[in-house]
């Protein structure tokens, strides 16, 4: 398990501080071998290392100096839908910042009518579940609001734009 785990550190580049697992070690003499042959796997390793001592949990913490820029950053790009953050916002969660943008709009601008322009599911939302709501938002506004299909936005993107 020690050579497994020093070859997927230099394979993955990884970096930090780094918290091993070594299951079920009770004895003392079982630690200290498991512990010499990481440290012998880790002398293959170029990157600056430093290997602590067994914890009294039985976690060997170590440190690892990457060399290189992750494998993950050499051969991925961000996702083009969330922009690499890992999450894009529901389209409920879309509807109530259009709401909000919507009343920003007209507060500012006072037009007669607004357009929104915003993603299929977020549209979906706002003729379906959400209609009841936009029709009270028009009501307390006093001016309409007209819906409208953009298929190239992403989930998350919205315009709102004063007519």
């Amino acid at each position: 398990a020690a050579q497994a785990i020093a070859r997927q550190l230099r394979l993955r580049n990884l970096g930090g501080i780094i918290i091993i697992d070594f299951i079920d070690m009770a004895e003392e003499e079982h630690k200290r071998q498991v512990l010499r042959a990481l440290e012998r796997a880790m002398e293959r390793d170029h990157a600056k290392s430093q290997i602590c001592d067994v914890s009294p949990l039985g976690l060997v913490e170590m440190t690892r100096k990457r060399t290189r820029e992750s494998l993950e950053h050499i051969l991925c790009e961000p996702c083009p839908t969330c922009g690499g953050r890992g999450y894009i916002k529901t389209p409920q969660t879309v509807c109530y910042e259009l709401f909000r943008e919507i009343m920003r709009e007209v507060r500012q601008f006072d037009p007669k009518e607004v357009l929104v322009l915003a993603s299929q599911p977020v549209i979906d939302l706002l003729i379906d579940e959400e209609s009841a709501s936009l029709a009270q938002l028009q009501e307390f506004l006093g001016v309409p609001v007209r819906i409208q299909v953009e298929g190239t936005y992403a989930q998350d993107q919205f315009d709102v734009v004063p007519l």
